[in-house]
This record gives C-alpha cells, sequence and structure tokens, in this order.
C-alpha cells in the first residue's frame, strides 16, 4: 500500500506544480534573474496575483450596461513629477448605460442634458468606490471631448452649488475655479463651518481650509494694493491661480452690493473680520 503510495505521488505528484502561480515565478525569474531565489520569486507571483485578482471581475459580477473602468484613488493626489503609472488605481464597475438613460432618449431630451447626467452619475459611483475620473477618462467613456465635458460639469456646479466629485476638483487636476469658488461661497455667503463644506463639496476639512486660507491672503494682499505678480511673489503661488481668487472675491463683492445696505453692511464687517 505504501509502495503504490509513493507510486502514485512520483508520478502525479508534479502535476500539481502546474499552477499560473509557479508559471509567474518562472517567469519572473527568467526574466529578472538577480532578483532572488524560489522564496523571492514566489512573493513576487503572490503580488502579481493579487492585482491580477483586485483588478479582475467574473462574467456573474458585471452586468448589462455596466463596464470596468480605472479610476485614481481617491488618497493619492498628483505630485509634482508624478506620473498616473506611478499612482495608485482602483478598478471601477459603472453603469455606462441605464434603462433611465434610454427613457431619457426616448423623451427626446436634448443630448447635452443626457451627457451632463451620465458623468455625473459616473464621477459618482467612482467616488463611491474610492477613486475619482478625469474629464478625459469620462470623455473616453462617452465617447466626447473632455473639454465638452468639462464644460457641462462646471455649468452644473455653478447652477447648483454643489462640487461634482472628479479629479479636476478633488485632486486640483485642470484649471478650472467652480470648486474654489463654490468652496468660498459657502463660507462667506451661507456661513457654513469647514466641516460642513468639507461634507458638501467632498473634500476633507484640511483642502477646505487651505483654500480659504489662500483665499485670505490672497484677498489681503489686493487690498493692500499689491498687484497681481506681487501677490503672487509675495504668496509663492502662480499669477493664474491669484486672478482666480481675485475674481471670486469681485464676485463677492458685487453680490454683495446688490443687498440691502444693512445686510451688505454686515457682511463686510464679517468678511474684514475673518481676512
Amino acid at each position: 500500500m505504501v509502495g503504490k503510495s509513493d507510486y502514485l505521488k512520483k508520478r502525479f505528484g508534479p502535476l500539481q506544480g502546474k499552477t499560473l502561480k509557479n508559471a509567474l515565478a518562472h517567469a519572473i525569474g527568467e526574466g529578472f534573474p538577480r532578483i532572488g531565489g524560489d522564496r523571492i520569486r514566489a512573493l513576487c507571483a503572490d503580488m502579481v496575483l493579487e492585482v491580477l485578482q483586485e483588478h479582475l471581475r467574473p462574467r456573474e459580477q458585471v452586468s448589462h450596461g455596466q463596464v470596468l473602468w480605472m479610476g485614481v484613488d481617491v488618497d493619492d493626489p498628483p505630485a509634482r513629477g508624478k506620473r498616473l503609472v506611478d499612482t495608485h488605481l482602483i478598478p471601477l464597475v459603472l453603469d455606462l448605460s441605464t434603462s433611465d438613460d434610454v427613457q431619457a432618449r426616448l423623451d427626446r431630451q436634448p443630448p447635452r442634458v443626457r451627457l451632463r447626467a451620465k458623468a455625473i452619475r459616473l464621477c459618482e459611483q467612482a467616488y463611491a468606490q474610492g477613486a475619482l475620473l478625469s474629464n478625459c477618462d469620462l470623455a473616453e467613456l462617452l465617447n466626447t471631448h473632455d473639454e465638452c465635458i468639462a464644460h457641462e460639469l462646471a455649468a452644473h456646479e455653478r447652477e447648483q452649488g454643489k462640487v461634482v466629485p472628479r479629479r479636476a476638483t478633488l485632486h486640483d487636476v485642470g484649471s478650472g475655479l467652480t470648486h474654489k469658488r463654490i468652496i468660498v461661497q459657502k463660507r462667506y455667503r451661507e456661513g457654513l463651518s469647514t466641516n460642513q463644506i468639507a461634507r458638501q463639496t467632498y473634500h476633507s476639512p484640511e483642502a477646505v481650509d487651505r483654500y480659504l486660507g489662500q483665499f485670505d491672503r490672497v484677498r489681503h494682499c489686493g487690498r493692500q494694493g499689491l498687484s497681481t505678480s506681487q501677490t503672487a511673489y509675495t504668496l509663492n503661488c502662480s499669477v493664474p491661480l491669484v486672478e482666480e481668487y481675485l475674481a471670486i472675491d469681485r464676485e463677492l463683492e458685487a453680490s454683495t452690493n446688490t443687498r440691502s445696505p444693512r445686510v451688505a453692511g454686515a457682511s463686510r464687517r464679517e468678511t474684514r473680520g475673518r481676512s
């Protein structure tokens, strides 16, 4: 009996080595012979398999109308010299087409209205899964131009006073100032606290305080008579950023001047007290 067991183990035991992990370990050893011994190659193969398992989805987990797409981790913001290939990516399952989309087409809603609704839905779904999409991601998914996406989402943010969670706003990838305007307005028009603004704009409290602090500094420099370039030099920031905050300040002043004198005066005193 023992001899028969040894015979089976000898003949059929090697079949247990025919695994994807061992094939990966072998390929790693051939491609990088100095990487280490069998244990190191096995650990590398485990890492590869872990990434594959995270980024692949069985057919049963992806329904009709859904798509698998890679988003940038919301907690991995860009940095100087940092490439997208060096960024942590998260696989997302997004509803590219739904019954509501079909009904909107049947109702003959304008293409831009349908495009805006889809783009907002995809951004919110990605954020709920811990990642962010860029305007280019949305343009590729929705077969349109990234400038069209940027225009529609910025228009929605201005009209609704609500930030759409995407890289252009939460990671400051882009030149739009809509989210800065919304954050400043929620503080100086609505009187919301930092935590309230953070919840409503998908930003961290630290990011909200950073935007508000920068706005206060730019506004203070402008009221001291410094030019745009002088302000940028003093605050060690770019001229376009200074111009953005000055534009927001002019909007606040214009809206304040349209109110009653009593309300306007109170608003200006509050603003000076916070600068």
